[in-house]
């Protein structure tokens, strides 16, 4: 089967600056493409982020786009982007979630979950959710 998912986030024009970060998180190059280039959109939206990817050297792909401005977008979100991983990935998972909590608001520290993993929930500084689990690993 080669059926992925992938998470696509959406911004009001925040695109081009959350994927130049998350490139600094996760590395990886994000491209970007325009409304503009495309002939989409009214002149006031020409430069916004119609479609923006990031594929990781981890495997990670993200991507994402401002909303147009006749396009609602919800401030509050259901929707939690999860990393998870084993103890071998400890090291680049913990350093990953430092860096998303750089900015902005841990509400949940990485430490040893009941479960005996280790877990945390942060919002980065774009107000994205995620959730970090590290299968196995010490607090």
């Amino acid at each position: 089967m080669t059926v992925q998912l992938t998470p696509y986030l959406a911004f009001r024009d925040q695109t081009r600056e959350a994927f130049d970060f998350y490139a600094s998180v996760f590395g990886g190059s994000p491209t970007f493409s325009t409304y503009g280039e495309f002939g989409v959109g009214t002149p006031a939206e020409a430069e916004k982020v119609m479609h923006a990817q990031l594929q990781t050297p981890s495997g990670l792909l993200v991507m994402g786009a401002d909303r147009p401005d006749s396009v609602p977008l919800e401030e509050a979100s259901s929707l939690s982007l999860s990393l998870f991983g084993g103890p071998d990935d400890a090291d680049e998972l913990t350093g990953w979630f430092a860096a998303l909590a750089e900015g902005g608001t841990v509400h949940e520290p990485l430490a040893q979950a009941p479960w005996g993993d280790s877990f945390g929930m942060v919002d980065d500084r774009y107000g994205q959710h995620w959730m970090v689990n590290i299968g196995g690993a010490a607090a």
